[in-house]
């Protein structure tokens, strides 16, 4: 049995107390969301980031600087094995202020314990991250031109690819509700920003698009998303109203049945029943157009054979001169013996 000295026990029971606090406070904040329709499951609260008085919302950062706020989705997933694609969508409403604004961030496993202390967005000294920054701050050390654009990070805060949302006559941080979608199809490659505001429709041309392959990027690594904000020279608030992640795995058509024939998984069995509906349909679309075709035949042929055995009348022409009008004299012999008498 292990035994303690008297001076290591306050040492000992400090640590009980924070690691039970720090379990505390994430099991809190993960169930602040959980009954949120607006919100996916498993999501975690990290930082300064809160649900105050009930609301729906979230805050990321506080009215004092500096302060950042961290919304995470505890599942990590991996672009390794089958080829792997991602659609998400989130609204959200930036304060004026001197702030660094928001982002969508795909960082490695821990970020979420030194997200802190590293600047703006909480990614400066990350070595391997993808960031989607709507930026409200002009950095001159990392080349924004403009303290309103969105740029693409990828492993620095020095965008590679920026849009300057002024060109659009739309502004990040004039609490106005915006809604943003941001995708990545894995078989062409290309990421994908769209961005409108809160009650308009999803744009049909994306405001940034990037050709990046991120299977080649991250690997065999596990990939955390979050949503994060900061605020370290200024003050200002960021509010997530809601946000959903989804992850679409692309089978490969060579490997798409499973290994025993006999085995049947619940998405084969939904890919049965879609064949068995499109052969029905197009047997009935067949099996129509043979149908029209065969009384299209017999209509025919009906014509041809009844016009065969029809009399038809035969019209004749007549000319004029066939025809000719004569005076002829009559001559009357009367009875002899009536003349007698």
């Amino acid at each position: 049995m292990a035994t303690f000295s008297f001076h290591s026990y306050p040492f000992s029971f400090n640590l009980q107390i924070l690691i039970f606090l720090f379990f505390t406070a994430k099991s809190i904040s993960s169930f602040a969301l959980q009954n949120n329709p607006n919100f996916d499951p498993y999501i975690s609260l990290f930082g300064d980031a809160r649900v105050e008085n009930r609301s729906s919302n979230v805050i990321l950062t506080r009215s004092h600087a500096p302060s950042s706020g961290l919304l995470l989705l505890d599942k990590p997933f991996k672009f390794v094995g089958e080829p792997v694609s991602f659609s998400t969508e989130f609204t959200f409403s930036l304060s004026p202020g001197n702030a660094d604004g928001l982002a969508l961030v795909f960082v490695p496993n821990g970020f979420q314990t030194r997200f802190t202390s590293q600047g703006s967005f909480g990614l400066f000294g990350e070595n391997m991250y993808l960031g989607i920054e709507f930026d409200t701050q002009k950095d001159d050390t990392v080349g924004d031109f403009n303290a309103n654009h969105i740029g693409i990070d990828i492993n620095s805060l020095e965008s590679i690819k920026v849009s300057n949302l002024s060109s659009s006559s739309m502004v990040l941080n004039n609490c106005e509700p915006l809604k943003s979608w941001v995708d990545y199809d894995s078989s062409s490659k290309l990421l994908q920003v769209r961005l409108s505001k809160f009650d308009s429709k999803r744009p049909f041309s994306p405001i940034l698009t990037y050709s990046i392959d991120l299977l080649e990027m991250w690997g065999t690594k596990d990939v955390f998303v979050g949503i994060i904000s900061t605020s370290i020279n200024g003050s200002s608030f960021s509010n997530v109203y809601s946000w959903s992640f989804r992850v679409r795995h692309v089978l490969n058509p060579m490997h798409s049945l499973p290994a025993n024939p006999h085995k049947d998984s619940d998405g084969f069995r939904t890919g049965k029943k879609k064949f068995c509906a499109l052969t029905f349909l197009a047997g009935l679309i067949f099996g129509t157009g043979c149908g029209a075709l065969f009384a299209f035949v017999v209509l025919f042929m009906w014509v041809i054979l009844v016009s065969r055995h029809s009399v038809f009348p035969v019209e004749c022409q007549v000319s004029p001169g066939e025809f000719r009008y004569e005076m002829v004299d009559v001559v009357v012999e009367k009875d002899n013996q009536f003349d007698k008498n």
